[in-house]
């Protein structure tokens, strides 16, 4: 394979990372909320929380933060099934979409690429707790703002996620974060 090949594979990858901006999170669709985030605006947030989590428990941050980035970048191939949808589909792991989205990419992009979808999916490492960790705390914090904005039914998302959590310092910020409106980061700052 030429190395104009190996480019325009590794750019072709990059080009269907862009659909995540434009790929609304549907699992919210089920509790009413009608404009529910994007996939890549779920992906940020989980990685700047996985970031934060690995700082208070002790893990790399950098790594939690590549494996929260790349958590859900399949979905621009099978979207965001909603688990009530899993129970009727038998979709392909992550890690094998994962394989066909970088299969004409640069070698090391590929390698790279797989390696973080393979720990973030199979890993048990402390990095990999966090990210789990992250990608539900980044749901529940979802939720708890779609709450405030009417959508009721999104307080079983809360509680379900929120349950899930593993790290002290997750659940730490999850019990912060169900006292907290979503504006009161900015009271900080007008006092």
């Amino acid at each position: 394979m030429s190395d104009d090949r190996h480019a325009k594979g590794s750019v072709s990858y990059l080009m269907e990372m862009g659909a995540l901006k434009r790929s609304k999170r549907s699992g919210w669709w089920i509790v009413g909320v009608k404009d529910p985030e994007t996939i890549a605006e779920h992906s940020f947030r989980t990685a700047v929380i996985g970031s934060i989590l690995a700082m208070m428990e002790g893990a790399d941050p950098a790594r939690v933060a590549l494996l929260c980035t790349f958590h859900d970048t399949q979905e621009t191939r099978v979207g965001d099934i909603p688990w009530i949808g899993r129970r009727y589909l038998d979709a392909k792991k992550n890690e094998t979409v994962t394989a066909d989205q970088v299969a004409d990419a640069h070698p090391a992009v590929a390698a790279g690429v797989q390696a973080i979808v393979d720990d973030y999916e199979n890993g048990d490492s402390l990095e990999v707790v966090v990210a789990h960790d992250a990608d539900k705390l980044e749901c529940m914090i979802q939720g708890l703002e779609y709450l405030e904005q009417g959508y009721r039914n999104a307080q079983e998302w809360v509680d379900s996620t929120r349950a899930k959590l593993k790290t002290a310092s997750a659940i730490e910020l999850a019990d912060a974060a169900q006292g907290m409106s979503s504006i009161d980061w900015q009271r900080t700052y007008l006092r």
